[in-house]
């Protein structure tokens, strides 16, 4: 696999993460550098790890996996974008409560069950991994890091509205996971 067949799947992967990143963006409103880099890291490290998961696991658990991935990517996703919008109509903003640990987690998770089905192509091609799970992880973690601030920037003068269209964005990309992998 070249370099820009590896990018093209880089950008292709990092796409659910940067969505998220927007929307995480969106619901934080003024964000500092370090809400950006969490989110690079969280997005980023998985999308690393699940293809080196994949790779060594094989096809005996991404088989499984892969096979429900849609559904616990949806139901992921719509858990939080239901978070999002119970958050909405709180009286009080916690901005660090929006990237905790679980919230990040189960997002990270989400966003990158799709790269465990690339470990496992990975290991049938013979790709060398470590440099391939490198490359991936910095793409998803530049776009995600720029989806935080693009969000932010959109989020600012929409705060309320925007964590709302930010739920319904993330229930809505789980829809979207939950169709493609059932049809």
């Amino acid at each position: 696999m070249g370099i820009f067949e590896l990018f093209i799947l880089a950008i292709g992967l990092s796409m659910d993460a940067f969505a998220v990143s927007v929307c995480k963006g969106l619901s934080i409103g003024k964000i500092r550098f370090k809400h950006m880099c969490i989110a690079g890291v969280w997005f980023g490290g998985f999308q690393a790890l699940m293809p080196v998961m994949g790779y060594f696991v094989g096809g005996l658990l991404a088989e499984y996996v892969t096979r429900y991935a849609h559904w616990i990517a949806f139901v992921l996703l719509f858990i939080i974008g239901i978070g999002m919008i119970k958050e909405s109509f709180g009286t009080e903003q916690d901005l660090d409560a929006l990237m905790n640990f679980k919230t990040m987690l189960l997002l990270a998770i989400a966003t990158s069950i799709d790269a465990l089905a690339v470990g496992v192509t990975f290991a049938f091609l013979e790709v060398m991994i470590v440099p391939a799970v490198l490359f991936i992880g910095s793409v998803t973690f530049v776009c995600s890091a720029a989806g935080v601030k693009i969000g932010s920037l959109f989020g600012m003068k929409y705060q309320l509205k925007a964590q709302i269209a930010g739920g319904i964005i993330l229930i809505l990309i789980g829809l979207k996971i939950l169709l493609e992998g059932i049809l």
